[in-house]
């Protein structure tokens, strides 16, 4: 049946008429915030502290990421509305031919909105950071250590997918196969604010590979994510050298000639606290050592946030025991094949597409359901 413009909705608007966007439509408080910034680059001796000058432009860019979509998004629902206009003001083919644009251009819209909507829930002050991911073998051996190293292999597939970048900072294989753990760097917008919602246990049920009887296994693995702190927080967060102890050794496992013929790898331990932060990734002890402090900052703003909130059982409150009872999301291999996650009910039996990366189904139903609400209003007493 040919498009006519009857199957288009008909709409009345004056031309001085305005149209009022709300809720996650609402830019105008950060264009305000923009101009703002914007002032501070213009005027004269802005470059004189580089350091500081960095620091705004920064900020200029974090706030355009934020607004700019729905900036455009808006303008994209004006040009929607003249379209429509001229559907009612035209006849035949010249109708039909907007009818077919206002279909095609409200489809898209109808996409961006379910990103316009993910993009709000992110709205935490650590949020916009990079991520960093540590994956840990729990209870169950040999079998675990595969089970983390496939939990690796998913969320680097996943990062990768978002056009994220990974940073490998350390890994520690397996006694017989797989690894013992593994840390990383996410790196790009919203990095954190996405990932956080995969922090806990992690559980896999199938016929173990390494059972010569081929009997079901269950084994555990946990997933610990925390945001890569910026540089005004980096600068504030001094560590004592007499609080450090400070290891280096000759980084294990694949990283070429140097890397493995050379003390390099760099274990920082923070002695009040007890937190180990250990990186091989690079071929410099020095470039490994500004790495894993950078990490051990993250680690113990983190854990400062926690005490602030009096809240210590929260830091492993989502995680708990590497064990059974404590899972956030289970993945089915035999008898049948299903991923559920525990905390939203979503489920798929496409375990292949989800062990490639696709978590962003469990991922956005997290953060529609309110998963970061708690720790955001924590987030919000501490920020003030």
């Amino acid at each position: 049946m040919p498009l006519h413009r009857k199957h288009v909705p008909r709409l009345k608007r004056s031309p001085a008429a305005r149209v009022i966007y709300g809720g996650i439509f609402d830019c105008d408080k950060g264009l305000n915030e923009l101009e703002r910034v914007d002032a501070r680059m213009a005027s004269p001796g802005f470059w004189d502290n580089q350091t500081e000058a960095q620091k705004v432009i920064a900020e200029a860019n974090r706030i355009k990421a934020r607004i700019m979509p729905v900036r455009d998004f808006r303008n994209e629902c004006d040009d929607l509305k003249t379209m429509l206009e001229l559907v009612d003001e035209s006849e035949g083919e010249e109708a039909e031919a907007y009818a077919a644009e206002v279909i095609e251009l409200s489809k898209k819209l109808i996409n961006q909105v379910d990103t316009l909507e993910l993009n709000a829930f992110l709205n935490g002050p650590m949020d916009g950071c990079n991520a960093i991911v540590t994956v840990h073998a729990g209870a169950g051996g040999t079998e675990s250590c595969d089970w983390a190293n496939m939990l690796f292999r998913m969320y680097t597939r996943w990062a990768e997918s978002q056009g994220y970048s990974v940073d490998i900072q350390d890994i520690a294989d397996g006694e017989e196969a797989g690894i013992s753990s593994a840390t990383f760097r996410i790196i790009g917008a919203n990095a954190y604010g996405f990932i956080k919602a995969e922090r806990g246990v992690h559980r896999l049920v199938r016929i173990s590979p390494f059972d010569s009887n081929a009997r079901r296994h269950t084994s555990f693995s946990s997933v610990d994510v925390i945001a890569e702190i910026e540089d005004d927080l980096d600068a504030n967060m001094e560590i004592p050298e007499s609080e450090l102890r400070v290891d280096t050794y000759r980084a294990s496992g694949k990283g070429g000639q140097h890397v493995n013929r050379t003390d390099s790898a760099v274990r920082l331990t923070h002695i009040p606290t007890g937190l180990v932060v250990t990186c091989q990734n690079e071929r410099s002890q020095i470039k490994n050592r500004a790495t894993a402090m950078r990490t051990l900052k993250s680690r113990l703003y983190e854990k400062r946030l926690d005490e602030k909130r009096s809240e210590m059982e929260r830091y492993y409150g989502e995680k708990g025991d590497i064990a059974w009872g404590n899972q956030i999301r289970s993945y089915v291999f035999q008898p049948y094949q299903m991923v559920k996650d525990l905390r939203t009910g979503v489920e798929t039996g496409n375990v292949q597409a989800v062990m490639d990366g696709d978590l962003n189904p469990f991922i956005h139903a997290w953060l529609r359901a309110g998963g970061p609400k708690t720790r955001q209003a924590a987030d919000d007493r501490e920020f003030g």
